[in-house]
């Protein structure tokens, strides 16, 4: 039975920008050649981090929103291990509370001015 994930991964900040989108197609490559469906792509940029990682205090983040059969979850993960250029990864699966949290921020519901929310409401 497909579930639905979201994975955000973190790029080292020393590659070029061919490097780093290379990297996120390879990662995408795995996802849709699983079997997944890719529901949601976002490139997030050079962020700064929490604490450093490899002496490195920036990295490249993105994350993918996708329906996929669990099996596939395993395969992700190790490429993620296997890959130098991943600093660090999380994936979680999303109950329907996070699902529809996810639409209404793609929609960009939480991004409205108050003003703009209470005429949709009424």
């Amino acid at each position: 039975m497909k579930k639905q994930y979201e994975t955000v991964f973190i790029l080292t900040p020393v590659l070029s920008e061919a490097q780093m989108k290379d990297a996120v197609q390879k990662f995408k490559g795995i996802i849709t050649d699983g079997g997944a469906k890719i529901i949601n792509d976002e490139d997030w940029g050079l962020k700064k981090l929490a604490y450093p990682i490899q002496h490195k205090t920036t990295g490249f983040y993105h994350l993918f929103e996708f329906e996929a059969e669990p099996s596939l979850i395993q395969k992700l993960e190790t490429e993620y291990r296997r890959d130098e250029k991943v600093m660090r990864f999380l994936t979680t699966v999303l109950d329907k509370h996070a699902i529809v949290y996810n639409e209404r921020r793609r929609k960009g519901e939480f991004n409205k001015p108050k003003a703009e929310k209470e005429e949709v409401t009424s």
